[in-house]
């Protein structure tokens, strides 16, 4: 995976640079990660905050996860462009959403989180993919 990357919103209003290689990437089939990307699951990049620079406004939505951490989601207000989320329970963690990549090729998926929770329509398979039922207590590195 790339240690420098970028990317924006649909509009081109919010952007993105980052300054090391994901700690962890992955998919995720649970219903808030299906519901915000309007398909079967998301695909996040989990970055050091400070190896990520953001530019551009943001509007937020605040809602609790299956955990109970809160989980803020980051959207350009503009074009409505899902960017990055956080949760309360990683504040040195940014989860940028791989849709807004500008090299998607970046995203080079480990695993895939809450399959039982996939719609028939959306599997995803790979070799050496780590799959899990639900949400790992320790994420895989």
């Amino acid at each position: 995976m790339s240690d420098n990357f970028t990317g924006s919103c649909l509009c081109g209003a919010v952007t993105y640079e980052a300054t090391s290689a994901p700690v962890l990437t992955g998919h995720c089939h649970c219903e808030d990660c299906r519901r915000m990307s309007a398909t079967g699951h998301a695909s996040h990049l989990a970055m050091p905050r400070d190896a990520v620079t953001t530019s551009g406004t943001v509007a937020t939505y605040d809602k609790a996860a299956d955990s109970g951490n809160m989980v803020t989601r980051s959207f350009c207000p503009t074009c409505g462009c899902q960017m990055w989320s956080e949760n309360s329970a990683m504040p040195h963690m940014v989860f940028l959403h791989a849709n807004s990549l500008d090299d998607p090729e970046v995203f080079q998926p480990m695993f895939v989180v809450y399959t039982k929770r996939a719609a028939s329509w959306d599997r995803i398979e790979g070799e050496g993919l780590k799959t899990y039922d639900g949400m790992p207590e320790k994420m895989p590195v």
